[in-house]
């Protein structure tokens, strides 16, 4: 019955009024006829229709008076490693190149990563940050050592793009700095003097050798991954064995800084046992642990075209994508019972979409496209991380440019904005805020013998304002919503959504974006209540102040 209501609520006569005899029309008591019981009868039949749309509403509840936990802006990090073209094309370019460049690094590049308050970068792996030894990239860049990147594609690097290039990088955008060590070929000493040459004041080797390569005062690094996937390209190291070895390398990687030691892979909760059983009581050794998953509907082999999918494919994505929130549930309790006070943040510092590369491009490059899919993915696990606040405190999209679920996309000297970049815009305002509690049963969304909620949501209050970003997983059906503020009401509201036309919709190069963030009407909330339709496959983002 609800498909006899237009959009606008009001009921369709048409489709009765067909059904109608003309002569009826024309009958000398037609009039008296419709104004008397004709017109009762669709009064009464409209209220019936009505009364099943609003049955069919979910009640959002949320709390202003209730804020919990801060949601760190690191939460909104990313990462760039030495793959594919990532950094030599997607960052940095020849200083000569015609294309836009600030001492190498791409102009486009940088003022679209300014748009979006990225908070921190990760950086140089990844399996690559186990191979990298620092040292060969510093200097004049002509005489640095070539590196072959064994991991990804077997291409032959300059080491142009080093140290020093990162941070600059890093300063060129407004993002916090996070350097992974190189634990799996690397030694202790190196990854202290790494440390001391970035981060130390002292007169040292160290911080000569970094004045002698035209920095003088040391860099603000706070963030230092001790390994990376050591579970796996790391040097495959059982927990027991890389506890040991961490605590060796922290001990020695000295400095008012947080270090992050490298944890499981998806769902090895032994890993996250050994790990805190072994460095949680020692609170100068450890202040992180990663974690590490990506969303691969058909398991660990990406089987599924990044842009060729029907339903089946979108629906197993979001099923995949929602297995996050169960991850970092596990993982907390665990950490949990050795720190309880949860001093040790749970540093998410790999997630995204891993599907088949382009066809006709380096399988070891890992270039796919990104289409509303990876958009809702997004919305799904940035909610995530900000309902776990209390123990996430960083994660990092894999990767920012041109690898995996990339934000940003380079040809040459082209650039495109992806589904993904425009969520992560949306929700930058939840950078720093409070986090809300957000209290309703989800309507579902069943396909293929798969059920799960269809709405997904998340809210924070900062300097009074209200941030409510909700994603509709739903690919068919919008789900109308009433939103209630608990113990206050709102004058203002407004929204911003990121949809298309469908869920295989993608931006590309040469032609108009298909999916952006476009303004979403939403009305102004009647004291403590807003109702609103949320659109099929969809991320949108409520805006409310006083």
């Amino acid at each position: 019955m609800r498909s006899l209501l237009r959009q606008d609520g009001q009921f369709r006569i048409s489709w009765i009024l067909c059904y109608v005899p003309e002569s009826f029309f024309k009958d000398t008591y037609f009039n008296f006829f419709f104004n008397m019981q004709f017109k009762r009868l669709l009064l009464i039949f409209s209220g019936v229709l009505l009364l099943t749309q609003l049955q069919g509403q979910t009640a959002v509840n949320l709390h202003p008076d209730q804020a919990g936990a801060r949601i760190n802006p690191e939460i909104y990090g990313h990462f760039a490693e030495h793959l594919g073209r990532c950094i030599y094309g997607g960052i940095f370019v020849d200083e000569d190149s015609n294309i836009p460049n600030v001492r190498g690094f791409r102009s486009d590049v940088i003022e679209a990563l300014k748009e979006l308050d990225v908070p921190v970068l990760r950086w140089p792996g990844g399996c690559f940050g186990d191979t990298y030894h620092w040292k060969d990239g510093l200097g004049p860049r002509e005489d640095r050592p070539s590196i072959v990147n064994v991991h990804w594609g077997g291409v032959t690097e300059d080491n142009s793009f080093g140290t020093h290039e990162f941070l600059e990088f890093c300063e060129l955008i407004g993002a916090e700095p996070y350097i992974n060590i190189n634990v799996g070929s690397g030694t202790v000493q190196e990854a202290s003097e790494w440390v001391e040459y970035v981060t130390s004041s002292n007169e040292s080797p160290m911080t000569k050798l970094r004045r002698e390569n035209g920095r003088e005062e040391p860099w603000q690094v706070k963030y230092w991954g001790i390994g990376n996937e050591n579970w796996g390209c790391g040097g495959h190291m059982t927990p027991e064995y890389y506890a040991d070895l961490y605590r060796r390398f922290a001990s020695y990687c000295r400095g008012d800084i947080y270090k992050i030691a490298g944890g499981p892979n998806v769902d090895d909760y032994n890993w996250t046992r050994v790990l805190m059983e072994k460095t949680a009581r020692y609170p100068w050794l450890i202040q992180g642990l990663s974690l590490h998953s990506y969303t691969l509907p058909e398991g660990w082999l990406p089987k599924v075209s990044a842009t060729e999918f029907e339903e089946d494919g979108w629906a197993k994505t979001m099923r995949q994508a929602y297995r996050m929130d169960e991850l970092i549930s596990r993982h907390s309790a665990i950490m949990d019972q050795y720190d309880p006070n949860q001093r040790i943040g749970l540093i998410v510092d790999e997630w995204g979409t891993w599907f088949q590369v382009e066809p006709g491009t380096n399988p070891g490059f890992l270039y796919q496209q990104n289409t509303l899919r990876d958009a809702l993915v997004a919305g799904i696990h940035l909610n995530t991380f900000n309902q776990h606040a209390d123990r996430v405190k960083m994660a990092n999209i894999a990767q920012m440019v041109n690898v995996l679920q990339a934000i940003i996309l380079t040809k040459d000297d082209q650039m495109v904005l992806t589904p993904t970049y425009y969520v992560f815009k949306m929700y930058s305002v939840h950078q720093g805020a409070d986090l809300l509690p957000v209290n309703f049963d989800s309507p579902k969304y069943s396909f293929g013998g798969m059920e799960m909620d269809a709405l997904n949501a998340s809210a924070s209050i900062k300097d009074g304002e209200i941030n409510f970003t909700i994603c509709n997983l739903d690919p068919e059906n919008d789900h109308p919503i009433t939103l209630t503020l608990t113990g206050e009401s709102f004058s203002s509201s407004n929204g911003q959504i990121v949809t298309a036309e469908n869920m295989q919709d993608y931006n590309d190069f040469g032609r108009p974006e298909a999916v952006t963030l476009s303004t979403f009407k939403v009305p102004a909330p009647k004291k403590n209540q807003l109702e609103v339709v949320i659109p099929a496959k969809s991320v949108v983002h409520i805006q409310l102040k006083r």
